[in-house]
């Protein structure tokens, strides 16, 4: 199961769309593949710095910055779907 995590900060319109696509996106691939959580950088600051997010939104994967803006729906699909191949699912 891959653990994904989306960095947001409070009223960030592009961090709202990131939440919505990234939803979509793990209903379409169906439960159980993939994990996700909303990571407020405000809150959760150290966690923010310690990956290198320096803007919101950024999506991190298995502990691993990957992408520090949105990416395209289908750029993060793909990311997605490639992760869960690597792991084996």
């Amino acid at each position: 199961m891959l653990e994904v995590e989306v960095f947001t900060s409070p009223g960030c319109a592009k961090c709202a769309h990131a939440r919505k696509v990234l939803k979509e996106l793990t209903e379409r691939l169906g439960g159980g593949r993939v994990r996700w959580r909303e990571v407020d950088i405000l809150e959760e600051l150290d966690h923010a710095v310690a990956l290198g997010v320096l803007a919101a939104p950024a999506i991190a994967i298995d502990g691993e910055l990957v992408f520090t803006g949105m990416p395209r729906p289908s750029k993060l699909r793909e990311t997605l779907l490639r992760r869960l191949g690597e792991a084996g699912s």
